[in-house]
């Protein structure tokens, strides 16, 4: 039933007032398909308290969750350009400062060096809002640059991978991250630094080719999709039905990709106990 009321000579429905003033503040699980009032999801780490779905977190949330207050964000300076001149749908160049005005970052990454509970470390955390993660050539030097702090600092390394994968627009010069950012994570092998690889929702493409499944400790959030190729690819390739689950951290984990599933209320206990456990006596 609809209620009014007279105001100024005009007539207001007050149930048009309600919608506008509720209209946002709600969001519906793509788990149990439940609506969650968004206060709580918020409260919750972005994750449904009815189902345990993980959403979706920017990096810089990520960055608030894991360490210490007091951390120093580093190597924001950097920016993409347009080698190619790409222009498909949109221009490359458009994009990109689409993506900057509605991340408030330069690309789709961000470092950090700070404390997590007693251990120093480095933290690499990419941004899935700014062009779907992928990786261009910034992101792809940003992270061989924590790769070098961590080196020369005897630091621990930690990347969190959200990416699509390697970004067309920038074509081979993309490529080459792959390439770049693994044969520098040797050098950290060779030190004996630790390299955790912490896999969200997604991690596909050349991202998992290459440094996300290089980890000392390959870790992952609950029901993150991890692949390559993604799913309808692969059964249009090979002309078959997958398994139920697969590419998602689960069906990983049973499969030997994956050393564990970790929710994101435990993500940071977790690490510490990791980074102890992998510290020199």
């Amino acid at each position: 039933m609809s209620w009014f009321k007279r105001e100024d000579n005009e007539i207001i429905n007050d149930d048009t007032e309600k919608t506008v003033r509720t209209e946002g503040l709600w969001i519906k699980c793509e788990g149990c398909r439940q609506i969650i009032w968004k206060a709580d999801l918020e409260a919750n780490l972005q994750v449904c308290p009815k189902c345990g779905k993980h959403f979706r977190l920017d990096a810089r949330s990520r960055i608030d969750l894991l360490l210490e207050p007091g951390y120093q964000l580093v190597d924001l300076d950097l920016r993409s350009t347009d080698p190619l001149n790409f222009t498909d749908l949109k221009s490359y160049s458009g994009r990109l400062q689409a993506a900057r005005r509605k991340t408030n970052l330069n690309d789709a990454i961000i470092n950090a060096v700070g404390q997590m509970g007693p251990h120093r470390v480095v933290l690499s955390v990419m941004e899935y809002g700014f062009i779907g993660g992928s990786m261009g050539s910034v992101v792809g030097e940003t992270i061989a640059r924590a790769v070098d702090r961590a080196y020369e600092t005897k630091t621990p390394l930690i990347i969190i991978s959200a990416s699509g994968g390697a970004r067309m627009m920038e074509g081979i010069a993309s490529l080459m991250q792959l390439a770049k950012v693994s044969t520098a994570l040797t050098r950290l092998d060779a030190e004996k630094i630790p390299f955790i690889s912490l896999m969200t929702d997604p991690t596909t493409g050349g991202v998992t080719a290459s440094f996300a499944m290089l980890g000392d400790l390959n870790i992952s959030e609950p029901g993150a999709l991890i692949g390559f190729a993604g799913p309808r690819v692969i059964e249009q390739t090979i002309r078959q039905k997958l398994p139920e689950g697969f590419q998602r951290a689960e069906f990983l984990l049973e499969h030997g990709f994956l050393d564990a599933i970790v929710p994101r209320r435990e993500l940071k206990d977790y690490l510490v106990r990791a980074l102890s456990f992998m510290q020199p006596a």
